[in-house]
């Protein structure tokens, strides 16, 4: 077993902390995907899809400490196609919200728990963006004189994945208590999450 401290000396972790803590605190895809889904469904689904986002984040993360993230970022047309699917996943999303209406009591709110767990999942994991962040932030961090590289990247990327976990998933709930004061005009919530989603989408698509 790798000690921690060996792979990553205190002063290390704490720079990596206190720039990842930044990163994640700074409103980007993922925050804003949370929000949406807190508006749309309630400040518990909208923590349980800052839950799924940071689940996807640790699939990227593993690639990477196992170098496959490396090959598919040396290969554009699978960049490509996970992008595009990306932002067809994230279309679907803002249609089926722009349609949907405000629930009433013989048609409940859409999302479980799981459900906002499954769709910040595939959101982060069909984010190519992600994979080349995580290529590029992570190995500033390690140094292969202090043990295998692959180790401080899946470690330093789990204290990643979990503090953005934690950051997104408030960002959702605080999103979702301020839809559930404004429930009686849940349609406009849906619409105004639809457009967030619509611009995600755009946006993945354009690759900026």
């Amino acid at each position: 077993m790798f000690d921690l401290f060996t792979l990553i000396p205190p002063s290390t972790l704490a720079a990596f902390l206190a720039a990842g803590i930044a990163l994640n605190l700074t409103p980007g895809a993922d925050v804003m995907f949370a929000t949406a889904v807190g508006l749309g469904g309630g400040p518990r689904t909208g923590a349980a899809a800052g839950i799924g986002v940071g689940l996807g984040s640790l699939v990227h993360v593993i690639l990477a400490s196992v170098g496959l993230a490396a090959v598919i970022a040396t290969h554009p047309s699978a960049l490509t196609a996970i992008r595009w699917a990306g932002g067809a996943y994230l279309a679907w999303l803002a249609i089926r919200t722009w349609r949907a209406g405000a629930p009433t009591a013989d048609r409940p709110r859409r999302l479980t728990a799981a459900q906002a767990i499954a769709q910040g999942f595939l959101t982060n994991l069909l984010n190519p963006k992600v994979i080349l962040f995580i290529l590029a932030f992570l190995p500033q961090f390690t140094d292969p004189a202090r043990g295998p590289v692959w180790a401080q990247i899946l470690i330093l990327g789990l204290l990643f994945s979990l503090t953005g976990m934690a950051i997104t998933a408030t960002y959702g709930a605080f999103a979702g208590r301020m839809g559930a004061a404004l429930s009686r005009r849940m349609s406009i919530l849906n619409r105004a999450a639809a457009v967030i989603f619509g611009g995600l989408a755009l946006r993945l698509v354009a690759g900026k």
